[in-house]
C-alpha cells in the first residue's frame, strides 16, 4: 500500500510539471515585476527549526497559474522519540493578481502530501514504528520577486492527513510520542528563493 502511494503523489507531481511546457507557450500578456522569469527555486526558513530541510520548485504554466514541487528531509528528537523520514508535496497555484503574472501575488493553492517516518525511541533502538501519510489540503498566500531574483512565499493553510503506523520489535502505540503527526493540522511556511 505504501507503494501504490508514494508513486501516486510522484506521478502527481511529475504530470503536473510536465505540463509546464506546453501551457506557457498560451502567451504571458499582463506585466511581471519579476521580469519573465517563470521558475523558482526556495527554500523553507522555518523548517530548521525543528530540524527539518524543506526544498520546493514552482514553475509558472499559464498567466494565472503554476504547479510547485516539494521535498522535506527530517531528523529530530522529542522526548525519547527519534524521527527520520522524507515527505513529497505537488501543489498546484491559482494566482490572484490581475495586474502581475505567476508565479507573483496573492494564491490558493490545493495540494497533496506523501510521508514517511521512521519512528525509533532513543534508549532502545529495536522497538520501531512506520509512520506513513497520504493527504492533502489548501493554503493561501502570497509570493513576491524582488531585483528581478530573489523571491518571498509565505502561505498558510490546513492539511488533512491519513496515516498508517506500523510496529516492530514489540513495539506499542504508548511507547512512542506522535506529536506533529495528527490527522488534522495547520500547513505553513516562509520560504526564500532564486527566480530564473
Amino acid at each position: 500500500m505504501k507503494n501504490k502511494l508514494t508513486y501516486l503523489a510522484v506521478f502527481f507531481g511529475l504530470s503536473l510539471l510536465a505540463t509546464a511546457p506546453t501551457a506557457l507557450g498560451q502567451g504571458r500578456g499582463r506585466s511581471n515585476d519579476g521580469g519573465d522569469k517563470k521558475n523558482i527555486f526556495k527554500i523553507n526558513m522555518i523548517s530548521p527549526l525543528v530540524r527539518t530541510g524543506s526544498v520546493f520548485y514552482e514553475r509558472a504554466i499559464t498567466e494565472r497559474s503554476s504547479a510547485q514541487l516539494g521535498f522535506f528531509y527530517t531528523g529530530f528528537s522529542i522526548a525519547e522519540t527519534r524521527y527520520r523520514g522524507f515527505g513529497i508535496t505537488p501543489e498546484y497555484r491559482f494566482y490572484l493578481s490581475q495586474s502581475k503574472s505567476a508565479p507573483q501575488g496573492f494564491f490558493v493553492a490545493p495540494y497533496a502530501r506523501y510521508q514517511n517516518v521512521e519512528l525509533s525511541l532513543t534508549v532502545n533502538e529495536v522497538e520501531r514504528a512506520r509512520l506513513t501519510g497520504f493527504g492533502g489540503g489548501v493554503v493561501v498566500g502570497g509570493q513576491w520577486i524582488f531585483s528581478d531574483i530573489v523571491s518571498l512565499d509565505v502561505f498558510a493553510g490546513p492539511s488533512f492527513t491519513a496515516r498508517n503506523i506500523s510496529y516492530e520489535g514489540g513495539a506499542i502505540e504508548q511507547d512512542f510520542n506522535f506529536t506533529g503527526f495528527s490527522n488534522v493540522g495547520l500547513r505553513f511556511g516562509v520560504t526564500l528563493g532564486l527566480a530564473f
